[in-house]
């Protein structure tokens, strides 16, 4: 038995493990973090759950920290009233990253993490089965309700060999996206084996089942071996190691070879993490900025390397670069070994352990800037300046190149040999336990609105196309992520003048005026984030279906979830029959939602196109019902 199956067979709670058959499993552990957090909070309040089930759950602030006003401080302060008085721990603004606190400090072999933030996955990397879910999901699970999902198939990558100089684990996992591209993950784990998994460390390991994210992976995961329970020993946490392996003779639905030794350096160009090509091909071209951080790389490991690159030299006059730790454990180190000064000597700005410039706050270059980034996605306009180009890089190659003032491949680059330490500084005063607190009043800022909730699913569904969109539009599209905005997302009625406003500005207020409708999009929609208001905007707005050549994973959940129909051209080709303006309609829609086979009627042309709805028995009555808290609250759940 391959690991993934080991790890899902102790948690299986229903279901059969065989591949696109709905199952749903037992959660150890969820976190949230503040940008989809306050939403999953106010879900979870309305289950009326008095106190969570998980083992552990915890609840990060570390998105949303530029507080040019008080709606980020309210935010923060009704998620963390509302946790501690839920048996919820907290990690507070400046504690670090979600991800990368979590592996320091929570995270734990063969137990299962949920997680309303798409590159849990990161768990992976210490042997967890670590998932991105949306808000309501993890909402339920800390509830004690089990996560459905569709049994993945599994994907063995096997590693074989050792890095050269110069190439790292961001390279490993761009090849990985350069050979299955950004939809090629869909409904499956990567597994990781071979002799060159012993090479790698448990960041280096994080940093390539973090990125999996963008693979449209269910999640990606490591096995739990001397390398896992030195990182645990050396955090203290040494009780918490499990030894977890695949069966020798373990079998998988595809196997992927990578030899590490013929690796180079590569970069995701833009505006897709799967458009990659060799650094060597794009070297030369003039950087205006470099940001080094985000929770595929700012561990110590990195940080350490960074450091090591740039000490006793000076970034190019024309570089702005940007660091940003991934936890106060990371940055209290490198400020009592020296390697921080060695930063900012050399002239980089160190930003606060946070998210920062990968989710678009703060930061953004100028206009028709060329900026490496060692965050793991390059969406158009995710930076905050629409004509820039944004290429994902290495801390090695983003450090390098920022010395240099163009693009420049490590390779051939005489770096250190960073090592792991042997002891990790632990210090964990900002973390609040829930445990240490009793009669705590939950403080709701007057920015929190109530979140909407879908009907029962209407006999007959009609209204407009109101937008007709291409392949792989991302939740930033949907629902854009900027510093502008994000102080809003505990607010749906203000977010939906910005839905889909990355494609058409005049979309939001067309939707408002026709009463809502349909949104037709090509394949992969819904990519990116588990933020959960690309569904609720929507929802606000009055969209009844999204009609589409295929979903991203995550997305179509939500949709379901808040009783949405996620609708499949029966024929991808009839896509091309619909235009933006037709009148569509849906007639016996719960007859259609039972049997998952639809009739759309395109009055505008006079044509009927047959769609599919791809899901199990569970979700068919969660739609029927007008989503999840619905099914709930009817006892059809």
């Amino acid at each position: 038995m391959n690991l993934t199956r080991k790890i899902i067979g102790q948690h299986l709670v229903s279901g059969n493990m065989v591949p696109c058959e709905e199952i749903s499993i037992k959660i150890d552990q969820t976190l949230t973090q503040d940008s989809t957090g306050t939403m999953a909070y106010l879900q979870f309040e309305a289950t009326g759950v008095d106190k969570v089930k998980t083992e552990r759950s915890v609840a990060y602030i570390d998105h949303n920290m530029l507080q040019a006003s008080q709606l980020n401080a309210d935010d923060h302060a009704y998620i963390q009233s509302v946790a501690l008085s839920h048996g919820i721990y907290v990690s507070k603004p400046g504690n670090g990253i979600c991800h990368q606190v979590h592996l320091e400090r929570f995270g734990r072999p063969g137990k299962t993490l949920l997680g309303s933030d798409s590159h849990t996955p990161t768990g992976g990397g210490i042997g967890m089965l670590a998932i991105g879910a949306g808000g309501l999901d993890v909402a339920l699970a800390m509830g004690g309700a089990p996560f459905y999902l569709i049994m993945p198939k599994v994907v063995n990558i096997e590693l074989k060999g050792r890095l050269g100089a110069g190439v790292s684990a961001k390279d490993i996992i761009l090849k990985v996206l350069e050979i299955l591209t950004t939809s090629g993950g869909v409904g499956k784990v990567m597994e990781y084996t071979g002799d060159g998994v012993k090479y790698l460390s448990v960041p280096e390991r994080a940093t390539i089942t973090n990125m999996g994210a963008e693979l449209g992976a269910t999640t990606s995961v490591f096995p739990s071996d001397e390398t896992t329970r030195a990182f645990l020993e050396a955090q203290g946490r040494g009780g918490d190691y499990v030894p977890l392996a695949a069966d020798a003779d373990a079998e998988y639905d595809e196997h992927i070879v990578i030899d590490l030794g013929e690796l180079k350096p590569l970069a995701a160009c833009p505006h897709s993490p799967g458009n990659v090509k060799p650094v060597s091909e794009i070297a030369g071209r003039k950087v205006d900025q470099v940001c080094i951080g985000s929770c595929t790389n700012s561990s110590y490991l990195d940080m350490m390397k960074v450091a090591a690159v740039l000490k006793g030299r000076t970034i190019a006059p024309g570089v702005s670069l940007t660091v940003s730790p991934g936890s106060r454990q990371v940055l209290t180190m490198l400020a009592e070994n020296g390697a921080l000064a060695d930063i900012i000597s050399a002239g980089a700005r160190v930003l606060e352990c946070a998210c920062g410039p990968c989710i678009g706050n703060g930061q953004s270059p100028k206009q028709d800037a060329v900026s490496l980034r060692t965050f793991n996605r390059n969406f158009y306009n995710r930076s905050g300046t629409p004509s820039a180009d944004v290429y994902l890089v290495s801390p090695e190659t983003a450090a390098v190149s920022a010395l240099a003032g163009v693009i420049t491949s490590p390779e051939g680059i005489e770096l250190p040999d960073i090592k792991m330490p042997d002891k990790f500084l632990v210090n964990d005063n900002m973390i609040l336990r829930p445990e240490d607190f009793e009669n705590v009043e939950i403080v709701r800022g007057d920015n929190i609105k109530p979140f909407p909730k879908g009907k029962p699913l209407a006999p007959t569904l009609e209204g407009e196309a109101l937008i007709k969109l291409g392949d792989d539009i991302t939740t930033d599209h949907i629902m854009p992520s900027n510093a502008a905005l994000l102080a809003y997302r505990s607010n749906i009625p203000y977010l939906s003048d910005y839905c889909l406003s990355n494609c058409d500005k005049e979309f939001p207020a067309r939707a408002k005026a026709k009463g809502g409708g349909f949104i037709v999009a090509g394949s992969n929609y819904g990519q990116g984030s588990s933020r959960e208001h690309a569904a609720l905007v929507p929802l606000y707005l009055g969209i009844k279906a999204v009609v589409a050549k295929s979903f991203a994973r995550i997305h179509k959940d939500n949709l379901m979830n808040n009783g949405i129909l996620p609708l499949v051209f029966a024929d991808p080709s009839d896509y091309d029959k619909i235009e933006q303006g037709d009148r569509l309609r849906i007639d016996d829609a719960v007859c259609s939602v039972k049997s998952r086979s639809f009739t759309l009627v395109d009055e505008t042309r006079n044509i009927k196109i047959p769609l599919r709805l791809e899901c199990g028995d569970r979700q068919q009555n969660m739609l029927i019902c007008g989503g999840s808290l619905n099914s709930i609250a009817h006892g059809k759940a």
